[in-house]
């Protein structure tokens, strides 16, 4: 059975099998992706990252935020976040999705909200603060507000997402804001965006050079990929770039020992530390990304025990299975 990008973003699209994972996520061992369930949980692995050279830039997992109450109620957490980061002494920093956050529900409230999370921010270390992007229509949204504050606030950054055609022209508009340059991950239609694996690659190789020759601030390469990786130190050495204003970036939990290695090659590195229970959409929307993730899924999630009562045998049927499972026992 092939797996398709498709097949993991229709997944992470489930708001059924999201509350499913919610509840019973962890004890199926999401614990080896999400950083914590809570505040302390999260600063404990934080500064095990930290021991290792590594920083972490930290997501309030949450999907589905349709009221004002839930909204606040996440803009809150952020908050607290903030100060327990700021006060434990950890080297962290936060993203946002501003869905999370109030954007379907009022664009205005949901700028307020962004407001008072910088303000906070700003007020505890001057913290950065980045506005994760997600699929098209919300990345325009979140570029207005952005673009409403990055005058008034200079600790803000967002993302950009190397599958958008309009990725090139962003990246030469925000060249004083802090940038995470990353592939993309959700399904977008072909007049926004590139469609294949290849021309995807291809454009994010450039935009990395573009945006390295370009910048007046931080940039962070957010990825996997070896190639890429490996592209992208020998470009960093042979223009003899400023590594102070360059990092890289992976998932928590992912590739582990080459996040060690490259830190101590002498690069900055920073882990994207997601936490709480909320981890379902965030994950598969990975396994999207990089299907190849599914084999993290098989050794570090599906335990000998739970591939046994789920009697799976290959990667996808497990993927598939396990679902199954977390949406029967919803129904109980």
């Amino acid at each position: 059975m092939g797996l398709t990008k498709d097949f993991f973003i229709m997944l992470s699209e489930n708001q059924a099998l999201n509350e499913a994972a919610k509840k019973y996520g962890l004890s199926l061992g999401a614990n080896k992706v999400v950083a914590g369930v809570d505040i302390p949980s999260t600063i404990t692995a934080i500064k095990d990252l930290n021991s290792k050279g590594i920083t972490a830039t930290v997501d309030n997992l949450g999907e589905f935020v349709f009221s004002k109450e839930e909204a606040t109620k996440a803009k809150e957490e952020i908050i607290a976040m903030i100060k327990a980061l700021d006060n434990s002494g950890v080297k962290a920093h936060m993203s946002i999705k501003l869905t999370q956050i109030g954007l379907d529900v009022d664009k205005e409230f949901c700028y307020e909200n962004v407001r008072e999370i910088l303000m906070a921010a700003h007020q505890h270390g001057h913290m950065h603060i980045n506005l994760d992007t997600e699929d098209y229509k919300h990345t325009v949204q979140t570029f207005e507000i952005l673009d409403r504050l990055k005058g008034e606030f200079k600790n803000i950054g967002t993302v950009i997402q190397a599958y958008l055609f309009r990725a090139t022209d962003d990246i030469e508009k925000y060249r004083d804001v802090r940038l995470r340059l990353v592939k993309g991950a959700y399904k977008e239609t072909p007049d926004v965006a590139y469609q294949n694996k290849e021309d995807i690659d291809e454009n994010f190789i450039k935009l990395i050079e573009q945006r390295l020759l370009s910048a007046r601030t931080m940039t962070s390469i957010a990825t996997h990929d070896d190639k890429i990786i490996e592209h992208a130190k020998k470009f960093i050495n042979q223009h003899n770039l400023n590594k102070d204003l360059i990092e890289f970036q992976m998932l928590y939990g992912f590739r582990t020992e080459l996040q060690e290695e490259i830190a101590k090659q002498g690069y900055q590195f920073c882990v994207y530390v997601p936490f709480g229970q909320d981890w379902y959409g965030y994950f598969m929307r990975r396994l999207a990304e990089r299907p190849q993730n599914l084999q993290l899924v098989t050794k570090s999630i599906f335990t000998p025990e739970v591939n046994k009562n789920i009697a799976v045998g290959a990667g996808a049927v497990a993927a598939v299975s396990a679902l199954a499972v977390i949406a029967t026992k919803l129904r109980k």
